[in-house]
């Protein structure tokens, strides 16, 4: 069941719950403060183990009925109880309190499953800085600069963001306030003659695609790297997973390509697409892969092929308008996927359920075009605008924007690419790359 709480004292509030359990959660709160209140001075000393000695009747009670009681709590009640006392304030900062709450709050680090894949930070403090997601509270920096424009492409691993920049991708090590970077590059990937379009980090190693018709592979730390011919015209897009490489290009292919050392370099399918590639990506079951076209002829921009066979599956959607073409696909699970473009909505597709229609989708209010979109795996969505630079956040629990930033007023600029942590978003413009800070706004 979701939670609902307004700000607390520290920011501690988190999205969800009715104004039923939020009042049966105070008044927990209340009771549970009154108990720990009357031996507070006590309790500081720790003189006693909970559950033995004197001390304030709250600790006597067993743990696990003590995690019961606060379990009932919103984030406001249970941050207002850890003010109480020391001892109290360790009790309540403990994961297992706030991860219900996590859960329905916004890019806190928890899958719509429930998987934690931020085990390093607290879960109390996720909770805080995604009140400031919420609220759209951030501080804006400029990383980098560069003189001519470009049309980067981005990833973030780790504490390293790769980002390309013309012909090469740049490896930099972000500082730990996650709001600065060293200006050194680790590592600077090279070998196609014109500009990378784009790249993804798989297996250990850099696989980028280029104008040039290349696709590159670089070891990320090592000195192996080796670029092949795979298409007539310039490599749009690539995805790698699993051993395998799918590339698109303007020459109206997609291709499967072997990762592995004895066929490196052998095309294992080539699918005409009748149109222009702009957007590939493998589905996590290794199975399939969605293209995404620019929808110049009659068929769906928007189609699942066999990754074995090479043959098409299924389109996706149907009365699409001529020019409505998919800059960004990515799937989120097996059976989900999203989708952003030209026709300026972010589509979430369910193939459990229809391929003729989308689940939900969100519209960009200003008519722009989308270049890019990302998902925390739960309830945030970002996307890249084609003007000004505007990046907007949207709740996928209601329809419309939560927040607009723009990075490149008062030039315009796409937003080429996007990435975010728990506490961090960058995006890349045609002359410079962007932060947005939500940790210390």
């Amino acid at each position: 069941m979701g939670r609902r709480g307004t700000p607390g004292p520290h920011g501690e509030a988190a999205d969800a719950d009715t104004d039923g359990e939020a009042e049966a959660g105070q008044a927990a709160a209340a009771a549970a403060a009154a108990g720990a209140g009357a031996g507070a001075g006590a309790e500081e000393a720790e003189a006693w183990p909970p559950g033995a000695g004197p001390g304030p009747p709250l600790w006597r009670l067993p743990e696990e009925l003590l995690l019961l009681i606060c379990s009932y709590l919103d984030s406001q009640a249970l941050g207002r109880l850890g003010q109480v006392s020391r001892r109290l304030q360790r009790f309540t900062s403990r994961d297992l309190l706030w991860r219900p709450i996590a859960r329905a709050c916004l890019n806190s680090g928890f899958t719509r499953h429930g998987t934690d894949l931020v085990t390093s930070i607290p879960v109390k403090e996720r909770v805080k800085v995604s009140q400031n997601w919420r609220r759209g509270r951030c501080r804006q920096g400029t990383l980098l600069k560069w003189r001519r424009n470009l049309m980067p492409w981005m990833q973030l691993e780790g504490g390293c963001l790769y980002l390309s920049q013309a012909e090469d991708i740049h490896a930099y090590q972000l500082r730990p306030d996650g709001s600065s970077l060293h200006r050194r590059p680790l590592a600077i990937f090279s070998g196609h003659e014109e500009d990378v379009c784009r790249f993804v980090l798989a297996n250990s190693h850099v696989v980028s695609g280029g104008g040039d018709g290349k696709i590159g592979l670089h070891k990320i730390n090592g000195t192996f790297s080796i670029k092949f011919s795979a298409h007539e015209q310039e490599v749009n897009c690539v995805d790698c997973q699993g051993g395998v490489i799918v590339s698109g290009s303007r020459d109206r292919t997609a291709k499967v390509w072997s990762l592995s050392s004895s066929q490196l370099g052998q095309c294992l399918h080539t699918i005409q697409t009748e149109d222009r590639v702009w957007s590939v990506a493998i589905s996590p079951l290794l199975s399939s892969f969605v293209t995404g076209t620019a929808c110049c002829g009659h068929v769906s921009p928007l189609r699942i092929w066999d990754l074995t066979s090479g043959q098409l599956m299924t389109h996706l959607g149907q009365d699409f308008h001529r020019g409505a073409g998919v800059l960004d696909v990515l799937y989120e699970t097996p059976s989900t996927l999203l989708s952003c473009g030209y026709d300026t909505y972010i589509r979430y597709w369910d193939i459990r359920t229809s391929s003729q229609k989308c689940v939900m989708e969100w519209e960009e209010p200003h008519d722009s075009a989308l270049y890019c979109v990302q998902s925390d795996g739960n309830h945030m969505l970002a996307s890249g605008s084609s003007y000004y630079g505007v990046v907007r956040l949207w709740d996928r629990r209601q329809k419309g924007c939560l927040h607009a930033f723009s990075l490149s007023s008062p030039v315009s600029s796409p937003v080429y690419c996007l990435r975010f942590s728990t506490t961090h978003l960058y995006a890349a413009v045609a002359s410079a790359l962007h932060v947005l800070d939500f940790k210390t706004p």
